[in-house]
C-alpha cells in the first residue's frame, strides 16, 4: 500500500528544520575556517572563508524566505508567497558570483606574487572537518529536497555541493604546500574553486529563473497529472493543461471535456472527484478546472 503523501504544514516543517541546520553549519564553518586562515595565511582557505561567509548570508536569506513562503495567500497575494523561495535563490546565485570574483582576484595575486602558508596542517585538520560538515548537510538536504518542492532548499544545497569540492580542493592545495612546498597550488586551488562556484551559481540561477518565469513542471509530472484527471469514464480528456510552481507549492488549470447533457451539480462532482486525484498526489497542489461539453 502506498504511503500517504506528506501534508503542506510536514514538509513546509521540514524545510524550516533544515534551513535552520544549514545556518548552523555555516557559521561553524566561519570560525574554524577563519582561525586556521589567520594562523596560515593560506589564499585557498581565505578563498573558502570568504565562500562560508557568504554562504552564512546566503543561508539566512533561505531560512526567512522559506517561512515567508509558506505564507498563506491572502487578499493581495491570490496565489501565495511561493515565489519568495526564487527570489532568496537568485540573492544566492548573485552571492555566489561575487565571491568567485573577490577569490579569483587573490588567487591571480598569488599566482603572481606567492606567498609562504604557515601552519598548513592545521589548515589541513579544519578542512578536513569542514569537508564532514558540509557533507552531513548536504545529505540532510537531499533528504528534504526529495520530499519538497523547495527551490530555495536547492539553491541552498546546490551551494554547499559547490562547497564540498571546493572544500576538497582547498585541501589538496594545503596539503601540497605544507607536504611538498608547491606554493603556487595554494593559488590554482583557489582558482579552482572560483570557477566551480561560477558554475553552481548558473545552475542555481536557471532553477530560479524557471519558477519566476512560470515555465512548466517537469513532463514526467504533467504526464502524472493528466492521468489523474483523466482517471475517471465521466472525463473525455483534458486540454489546455497548464502547470507552473511557485517554491513549495504547484499550479495546475485545465479544460476538462464532459457529457453535454449532465447537470451541474453532476459536473461539478466530476472535477471536484478529478482535483481530489491531483491533490492526493501533490498535497500543495492549486487546481482550477473549466468544464467543456463534449460533442
Amino acid at each position: 500500500m502506498t504511503a500517504p503523501a506528506a501534508s503542506p504544514a510536514d514538509l513546509a516543517a521540514l524545510t524550516r528544520r533544515v534551513t535552520a541546520l544549514s545556518v548552523g553549519t555555516a557559521a561553524i564553518l566561519i570560525v574554524i575556517k577563519g582561525g586556521a586562515w589567520a594562523a596560515s595565511g593560506s589564499l585557498a582557505m581565505l578563498a573558502s572563508l570568504a565562500d562560508s561567509g557568504l554562504d552564512l548570508v546566503a543561508s539566512l536569506i533561505t531560512f526567512f524566505a522559506v517561512r515567508y513562503a509558506a505564507v498563506p495567500p491572502d487578499a493581495e497575494h491570490r496565489f501565495g508567497h511561493g515565489k519568495a523561495e526564487a527570489f532568496s535563490s537568485l540573492i544566492q546565485g548573485g552571492l555566489v558570483f561575487a565571491s568567485a570574483a573577490l577569490i579569483g582576484r587573490e588567487a591571480i595575486g598569488g599566482l603572481l606574487h606567492p606567498k609562504p602558508v604557515e601552519h598548513g596542517l592545521w589548515g589541513v585538520g579544519v578542512m578536513v572537518v569542514s569537508i564532514g560538515l558540509t557533507l552531513a548537510l548536504i545529505r540532510a538536504q537531499a533528504a528534504v529536497m526529495a520530499k519538497t518542492r523547495s527551490v530555495a532548499v536547492a539553491g541552498d544545497h546546490a551551494h554547499y555541493a559547490a562547497d564540498l569540492a571546493s572544500n576538497a580542493v582547498t585541501l589538496i592545495g594545503l596539503a601540497a604546500v605544507s607536504l611538498l612546498g608547491w606554493t603556487w597550488v595554494d593559488a590554482v586551488a583557489g582558482l579552482i574553486v572560483a570557477a566551480w562556484l561560477l558554475w553552481g551559481a548558473v545552475g542555481v540561477f536557471r532553477q530560479s529563473a524557471d519558477q519566476l518565469m512560470d515555465h512548466e513542471l517537469p513532463v514526467e509530472e504533467r504526464e502524472q497529472i493528466l492521468a489523474l484527471l483523466t482517471d475517471d469514464p465521466h472525463i473525455g480528456g483534458v486540454h489546455q493543461l497548464r502547470t507552473r510552481a511557485a517554491g513549495p507549492h504547484i499550479h495546475v488549470q485545465g479544460h476538462m471535456d464532459l457529457a453535454a447533457g449532465q447537470s451541474l451539480a453532476e459536473a461539478h462532482a466530476v472535477m471536484t472527484a478529478a482535483e481530489e486525484r491531483v491533490k492526493a498526489a501533490f498535497p500543495s497542489a492549486d487546481v482550477l478546472l473549466h468544464p467543456d461539453p463534449r460533442h
